[in-house]
């Protein structure tokens, strides 16, 4: 019994050292050497302190910023509550957020011309993404610029600016971080050239 015993023990203790050590930390190492902001979750710092994530997605409710698409992760985006409201598309409660969703977009933008862009009603898979369709970012130029007294093509360019394409050309949808363009918003454009409401 010994006999066979040994060779499974061993079995066992060799894939344990390179699955669970040896792997995990050359993954790690590696991301550390070529990726080492990535690898530290994308933070983003402005006068010494963090920020945020590029990755993560956060309340944005002021007049003056673009606002993210509702989270089904709590409130404030929570990291630990990430995942899916798992309603189906003719479930009464989901069907009601969404009009909710879309009375609430358009009284907060009465400029806004055409639908409200789905991505603005509805949450993402993890509830926690940070970006936005260019159309969803489009709808909300007008209260933008209104709130900072800005001509509203200024805030379409920085939109413009800060539209990322589909990755390496093919994948997914152009799309919009929406921390690193209240960032770049609040950088460009300071609060004293905003109005005092």
């Amino acid at each position: 019994m010994t006999r066979e015993l040994r060779p499974a023990f061993v079995l066992i203790v060799v894939m344990t050292v390179l699955t669970g050590l040896i792997y995990p930390l050359a993954v790690t190492g590696t991301a550390q050497l070529l990726f080492p902001a990535k690898a530290h979750g994308s933070l983003i710092e402005r006068d010494g302190s963090i920020v945020g994530s590029a990755l993560i997605g956060q309340s944005f409710t002021g007049e003056a910023y673009f606002h993210p698409r509702p989270s089904a992760a709590g409130q404030g985006y929570d990291a630990a509550n990430s995942g899916a409201g798992n309603l189906g598309a003719t479930n009464r409660a989901l069907v009601e957020a969404q009009a909710k969703a879309i009375a609430e977009l358009r009284s907060a933008n009465p400029d806004a011309q055409g639908p409200v862009p789905a991505d603005l009603a509805t949450a993402s898979g993890s509830g926690l993404d940070p970006h936005i369709s260019p159309a969803g970012a489009a709808f909300q130029v007008e209260r933008v610029a209104k709130a900072r007294n800005l001509p509203p093509e200024r805030v379409r360019a920085l939109v413009a600016e800060f539209t990322e394409g589909r990755q390496f050309g093919l994948f997914g949808e152009p799309r919009v971080n929406v921390l690193l363009l209240n960032l770049a918003l609040d950088e460009r454009f300071p609060a004293k050239q905003m109005s005092s409401r």
